[in-house]
């Protein structure tokens, strides 16, 4: 939360330094606590998978791992912000469908660099404003966010659907395309790109008062509206900025498959997201947002599931084990309280 400040004219007394004192170390205790625990974790399946899998230790396997974690990482990210207010967000994967049938119309049926342009900017307001519903109907009509995020997760899907006529559409362009495939320096863009949104959103939430407000409406949401905190301004950003980062995931998705199917966009993204945010330490029931968790949480849920697959285990028994991962990571967060 907000650390306390006297009042101009009075003192706090050492009780009050105490327990503010106190409370900002058990914070930055909890933050080390849960990223020692990641890091153990991640090498571990590291140093398992040097030992009994072969060609592990490969660029071409270092490679496949990182670039497949970028869209569950930047999904991951919009998740963190909206479980850190307290809430859900199960329309992802609907979100990433939405942008991912609407870039090839823009791109393919507008010549020149502006429907490149275009198919950049206007899939992602899309994704934006099915975030400005979710965040509507929770902070307006205060339905529950579950609830919310659910009728999305149905209808989205389906407007995508719609939109494409339910066809698939395959596409050649680089210029699209550069955004999964493209590289700098060696290094695939969209690789630089999933990291520079977990540095700028860690500073967001640790640095800004947006941030702060976060936390602080998640920790107790109504003694931060009594506060003067504007609760429902908060969550309907953290839900708009969550579907717009999901957007900007199904360009990449569409982009890495050289086609775009609304039928399979997306699809699963909410677990993948949602256990990632519950094992990078992300309390899911609110107040407390760790960004570079997430990102380590979604290392180990890939690597999980490579893991899996290389030893012959089916994809399928993988959603399984995410699932038992949730439970778990949950479990361990009560237990460390």
């Amino acid at each position: 939360g907000q650390e306390a400040r006297p009042q101009p004219g009075s003192e706090a007394s050492p009780q009050q330094a105490s327990s503010q004192a106190s409370q900002a170390t058990g914070v930055r205790n909890w933050r080390r606590l849960a990223m020692q625990r990641e890091v153990i974790v991640l090498l571990a399946m590291v140093l398992f998978n040097l030992i009994f899998t072969p060609h592990f230790w490969s660029l071409q396997t270092f490679n496949v791992n990182l670039t497949q974690v970028v869209t569950i990482v930047i999904v991951g990210i919009g998740m963190t912000l909206v479980v850190a207010t307290g809430g859900i967000d199960l329309s992802v994967g609907a979100s990433m469908a939405i942008s991912g049938a609407l870039a090839p119309m823009l791109f393919l049926n507008i010549p020149g660099p502006g429907g490149i342009a275009l198919a950049f900017v206007l899939p992602v307001l899309a994704a934006a404003l099915c975030g400005v519903f979710n965040g509507l109907l929770v902070t307006r009509l205060a339905v529950q966010p579950i609830v919310a995020t659910l009728v999305l997760f149905i209808a989205g899907r389906g407007i995508a659907q719609v939109v494409t006529d339910g066809s698939l559409q395959a596409f050649n362009t680089p210029a699209f395309q550069w955004i999964a495939l493209g590289k700098v320096a060696g290094v695939p863009f969209q690789v630089l790109l999933m990291l520079a949104l977990v540095v700028a959103f860690a500073w967001v939430v640790r640095k800004t008062l947006f941030g702060q407000y976060l936390l602080i409406t998640g920790g107790n949401e109504k003694a931060a509206y009594l506060s003067g905190v504007p609760t429902a301004s908060v969550k309907l950003i953290a839900y708009t900025l969550c579907a717009a980062l999901a957007g900007l995931a199904g360009l990449i998705s569409i982009s890495v498959n050289s086609s775009s199917d609304a039928n399979v966009v997306g699809l699963g993204i909410e677990l993948d997201a949602i256990a990632a945010v519950a094992v990078g330490g992300t309390a899911l029931t609110g107040g407390k947002a760790f960004i570079g968790g997430t990102l380590v949480g979604a290392l180990i849920i890939q690597l999980l599931r490579y893991t899996l697959l290389a030893h012959g285990i089916p994809d399928a028994a993988a959603l399984v084990v995410k699932a038992g991962i949730i439970v778990a990571a949950v479990y361990v967060q009560r237990r460390s309280r």
